[in-house]
């Protein structure tokens, strides 16, 4: 296959003739191609006033393709389809994979495939239960500790914009989106360079992948929690769900990152982790337009311009600050977990049409800021949200400032707060350490001169605290825990992914593992 790139044209310029521009730099016909299609476009607006259209266009040429590599703006790349070898060992017992999220969800879905009959624990509902949970919070009912926007069918990332992006360069990736397009994501989605879903979108997706996983042979059982495993001589035995034990042959941790009482009974057992970095800080709110006007000058507006949407980052000595999950025309949710706290996430759906945009503003935090211990970057999260549930006021309210306020500046806030529980304007700097403070401080200046109107008019809801793991769950070569054979951490909650997209790899790559191991159930 090869890509040809950085194909130029205007707005609304016609798929086929931008598919034609691209054989006609590599003086072919349609005739000389087996397949020739449109792979990705993006907007480029660095010049206002001459807003382009960048494409990549994907050909499989007829003949030997060798020759056209090294040409400008040319690439080849084998298809991302894999070969899957079966292993010999028998099964003894189950494959177990504890945790439903993107990891969770494309490890059982390639394990059930291809016979390996796997049985899913996933601790909150189905994504229908879910739903009503979390919807009943927003309007005051009270948060359900189980089921909730980290908790449940698909994991965080079913509440949030549903982006398909990540910076890994993985085969597999190819593989995780031609499955969320066979389960039903918009097709065009897959042909844009930074590709979303909407949690409108994905609600709909996890379900059909859950059901096909029950069709093949697979179980996916909620409300069930692992609770404890048991090993005999570094090899896994069994696991506990909900008190109850059941032999297993392999245990996948895909737990995801909100996991704090698996990561506290994996401590306690002496399973090998470690504690890293990620990152806190608040969602700030701009209107939708501001930034459209921002990004597009005066083409801002255009219905064939996308919403326009930002990541910034700027760096000081060892510290970051960046912005993280941009929701454009979304909403700041309320993505608690353990009651008494109060934490803060994006979400959009997949027309991004609300008058707000939202991003996480988030300072970089590692041990110097919680210490050196395994659980100190969890127990930093939890007492930031813990402190945020207290200077809300209660009641799950947030608490928040406009950014002219917590610059110490003259200035009003033009945004109105989408916190669906309330937000009490407090000062920030009460709920920050100083260092994260000061960094947050400085992003907002550098951020509003590289992109005019960041601050204007805006809106910081806080905290924003679950933007990665704070843990490593540590494995081998073998993909296992070391000295746990058959307990296989995965995903964003073990510290190997940030994001659906890398999550889903992951989850791919255990599957693979297991499946190169054992042969499929009788």
């Amino acid at each position: 296959m090869l890509f040809v790139d950085n194909i130029k044209s205007k707005i609304g310029t016609p798929e086929e003739e931008i598919v034609a521009a691209a054989l006609k730099r590599l003086h072919l016909s349609p005739s000389q191609v087996w397949d020739v299609y449109l792979y990705k476009s993006s907007v480029d607006a660095r010049k206002k006033g001459h807003i382009l259209l960048v494409s990549t266009v994907a050909v499989r040429l007829k003949n030997d393709e060798s020759k056209y590599m090294g040409m400008p703006s040319v690439r080849f790349r084998q298809d991302g389809a894999f070969q899957v070898e079966k292993g010999k060992a028998p099964l003894s017992a189950p494959i177990y994979i504890a945790g439903f999220g993107p990891a969770g969800m494309f490890c059982a879905y390639l394990l059930a495939k291809e016979g390996y009959r796997p049985i899913v624990l996933e601790r909150g509902g189905d994504v229908d239960q879910r739903v009503a949970a979390v919807e009943g919070f927003f309007s005051g009912g009270g948060l359900d500790p189980v089921s909730n926007i980290q908790f449940g069918e698909g994991g965080a990332g079913t509440f949030s914009d549903g982006k398909l992006t990540t910076r890994i360069n993985d085969p597999l990736c190819d593989q995780v989106l031609k499955l969320f397009s066979d389960f039903g994501a918009p097709k065009e989605t897959l042909k844009r360079s930074k590709p979303h879903i909407g949690t409108d979108h994905l609600r709909k997706i996890v379900k059909r992948i859950r059901q096909e996983i029950v069709a093949l042979g697979g179980e996916v059982r909620f409300f069930s929690k692992l609770t404890d495993f048991e090993e005999t001589g570094g090899t896994l035995r069994s696991v506990e769900v909900n008190g109850e034990r059941f032999p297993a042959s392999a245990l996948v941790l895909a737990v995801g990152h909100s996991a704090r009482d698996t990561f506290q009974m994996l401590y306690q057992k002496g399973i090998p982790m470690e504690n890293k970095p990620f990152s806190v800080g608040a969602r700030i709110e701009q209107k939708q337009s501001v930034i459209d006007k921002g990004l597009y000058g005066e083409e801002a507006g255009n219905p064939l311009l996308p919403p326009g949407e930002y990541q910034l980052s700027y760096r000081k000595g060892d510290r970051g600050v960046y912005t993280f999950c941009m929701c454009p025309g979304g909403t700041v949710v309320a993505a608690a977990s353990e009651e008494g706290t109060v934490v803060t996430n994006g979400m959009s759906e997949y027309r991004r049409d609300k008058e707000n945009a939202n991003a996480a503003l988030v300072v970089s935090v590692d041990q110097k800021d919680f210490g050196n211990g395994v659980l100190d970057g969890v127990a930093f999260q939890e007492q930031m949200e813990r402190r945020a549930f207290a200077l809300g006021g209660g009641r799950y309210r947030a608490c928040g400032s406009g950014t002219s306020a917590f610059l110490g500046e003259e200035g009003k806030v033009t945004v109105d707060p989408s916190y669906p529980l309330g937000v009490t304007e407090t000062d920030l700097s009460c709920l920050f350490p100083q260092p994260v403070t000061e960094m947050m401080q400085t992003g907002l200046r550098v951020f509003e001169k590289k992109l005019p109107g960041f601050c204007e008019g805006a809106f910081l809801t806080g905290p924003e605290t679950r933007t990665s793991s704070p843990v490593r769950i540590l494995r081998d070569e073998s993909f296992c825990s070391p000295g746990m054979d058959g307990l296989y951490p995965c995903g964003e909650g073990a510290g190997y992914a940030g994001g659906i997209m890398s999550a889903a790899v992951d989850g791919l790559r255990i599957a693979l593992q297991i499946i190169k191991r054992w042969a499929p159930l009788e």
